[in-house]
């Protein structure tokens, strides 16, 4: 299945697990989804198993989200006692869509705790009280944290066969671009390791030299010491320490999640001649999470110079980690997007992308924890392996068992879709947007929905004109999209969904925001946009090669109406 068939089917409102290998656009699919959702008026709840994956969507764990926190089990007290926090409550009750990331981390006890909490909650005797769910993950990667060894993994609860999700395996690939790393890759994947994939891997062991050692991230299986390598490498460097702290904003327990997930450290550490990772996207295309470097210096106001591998040399700017809920900016952090590359643990490089490492996984004691490891790199040249023994390779055999039943079901729901009518698929996303309460809002139908008084009574249901007047006022004072997002508190695609709305209604002009977006930007987005012969954003994103954020082009398509 393609993203686009992936994005088509989640737009109808039914339950889905989203699945596919690591770099086949998981997350790119959601972000389309999420996005296409606000646009709609409809705000995701979104969450996920593991602190650093919510900091990377820019939500929150599933435990904090649904009350749960640490539990290993709930009785019928518990249930009521969380079930009754007003804020826990308020939150799921407003909840529409609950989107849970990394769902291979995730317990089926903790899966199915949740799921009673918002029974409770929404006292309807549905899977997580009638809400739609969006599963998002790959079961071949890390596993649930079990403090026995039995491993459940979500899919095996009760609550997921009563979900019911139809399943979308996403079989397009955006890593890796090496087709013998990929052979070996997909041959952990389907558990026919070979001699042939041996020898491939073996042929990179013994490489590594003084110079890469201290150019290239090492990954390890555990976390001893990490933090030791990466001190002992930057004491190494002759020079002062220059530290930066982390800033923050919102309620103690956020922000202590924030900075839990986060991987830039909450002090961070350098010198000149520091080797770092970036550990966020830049939304200029500059970097992404995962892009190695050199510290060369620092600017006048003590900003870090970077020069990259490919001799781009970068200023780097803070940068926030935010945790959003219901389009509102609960906490976020503030830190340079940097850490350390000497040294970091497999756990933490999940949802990464590298152009080389050093891996050890002489260690390796988790199936799927070498998968992990070794699917970071995009290609066999920039691997370094240190070590490797008969675990690394494995992967768990319950899962591979079960992805041959995901792949047939994905290839069932594809077929069925392809059968339908193309009417009767828009029908369907229409009316599950109707549902929700939102507003119906697609490129194919601009002029139904600039004419229909139903969507224009639904948005003022839902408080949005009041709202809609802040956002503008505060996009025509702003000096940039971010400028005008941490203003009004929200977030940049919100922004920019607002800016859309207000363009239905009539209320936006070309002179409110053609300010948030550089002459030379538009004109390369302008270009693009009739290259590609439509306004979709996927094609557009893919043909500047990511140079542009989503918003960006969203904001200058708006500009072309």
């Amino acid at each position: 299945m393609t993203q686009g068939e992936a994005l088509t089917i989640l737009k109808t409102g039914a339950n889905v697990f989203l699945t596919g290998e690591p770099g086949s656009g998981k997350t790119h699919t959601i972000n389309q989804f999420t996005d296409w959702l606000r646009a709609s008026g409809i705000e995701p709840s979104i969450t996920a198993a593991t602190g650093i994956a919510a900091t990377h969507v820019g939500g929150m764990t599933l435990h904090s989200w649904s009350g749960i926190g640490v539990s290993d089990s709930l009785t019928r007290e518990d249930v009521d006692r969380i079930a009754s926090k007003e804020h826990i409550a308020k939150r799921i009750m407003k909840a529409k869509v609950l989107i849970i990331e990394e769902i291979s981390m995730l317990s089926a006890a903790t899966f199915e705790m949740a799921d009673k909490i918002c029974r409770e909650v929404k006292r309807v005797d549905q899977p997580f009280g009638g809400l739609t769910v969006i599963l998002v993950g790959d079961f071949f990667q890390l596993p649930p944290i079990s403090r026995n060894k039995e491993t459940e993994f979500a899919y095996e609860s009760p609550v997921w066969r009563e979900l019911n999700p139809l399943i979308c395996y996403i079989t397009e690939q955006y890593r890796q671009d090496d087709s013998d790393y990929l052979s070996v890759l997909s041959a952990i994947r389907s558990g026919d390791v070979e001699e042939l994939h041996h020898e491939l891997l073996t042929s990179r062991s013994g490489l590594q030299g003084s110079t890469l050692e201290n150019s290239v991230p090492k990954l390890f299986s555990h976390n001893a010491d990490v933090d030791r390598i990466n001190a002992e490498e930057l004491a190494k460097i002759a020079g002062k320490v220059k530290k930066f702290h982390m800033s923050s904003k919102g309620k103690d327990s956020l922000v202590e999640g924030l900075k839990r997930g986060c991987l830039s450290p909450e002090i961070l550490e350098l010198k000149e001649g520091a080797t770092v990772m970036f550990t966020k996207n830049s939304p200029q295309g500059k970097f992404v999470n995962g892009t190695l470097g050199v510290v060369i210096g620092f600017s006048s106001d003590d900003s870090p110079i970077v020069k990259t591998k490919d001799d781009l040399k970068i200023t780097t700017e803070k940068m926030e980690w935010q945790l959003e809920e219901q389009g509102k900016v609960k906490a976020s952090v503030s830190q340079y997007p940097l850490r350390l590359a000497y040294a970091m643990t497999v756990h933490k490089s999940q949802g990464m992308s590298m152009d080389a490492a050093i891996i050890d996984l002489s260690k390796a004691f988790e199936y799927g924890q070498g998968y992990v490891a070794l699917s970071r790199v995009r290609r066999l040249s920039g691997l370094y392996l240190v070590g490797l023994n008969a675990r690394a390779l494995q992967v768990h055999p319950e899962i591979l068992k079960k992805d041959r039943d995901f792949r047939a079901a994905s290839l069932a729901a594809r077929e069925a879709f392809e059968e339908m009518k193309e009417e009767e698929v828009t029908d369907m996303q229409k009316k599950f947007v109707k549902a929700m309460n939102g507003a119906w809002f697609d490129a194919n139908t601009k002029s139904e929905a600039r004419n229909s008084k139903q969507i224009k009574n639904s948005k003022d249901k839902i408080g949005l004109p009041g709202r809609l007047a802040e956002t503008l006022q505060a996009v025509r004072d702003a000096k940039s999209l971010k400028q005008a997002a941490k203003d009004r508190g929200l977030a940049v695609s919100t922004i920019v969904t607002h800016l859309e709305e207000l363009a239905e209604l009539g209320k936006l002009t070309n002179a409110d925001f053609s300010h948030l977006v550089s002459t030379d930007v538009a004109g390369e987005i302008h270009e693009a946009i009739e290259s590609v012969g439509g306004s979709k954003l996927s094609p557009i994103f893919h043909l500047l090669h990511g140079r542009h954020s989503f918003e960006t082009i969203r904001l200058v398509r708006l500009l072309r109406k």
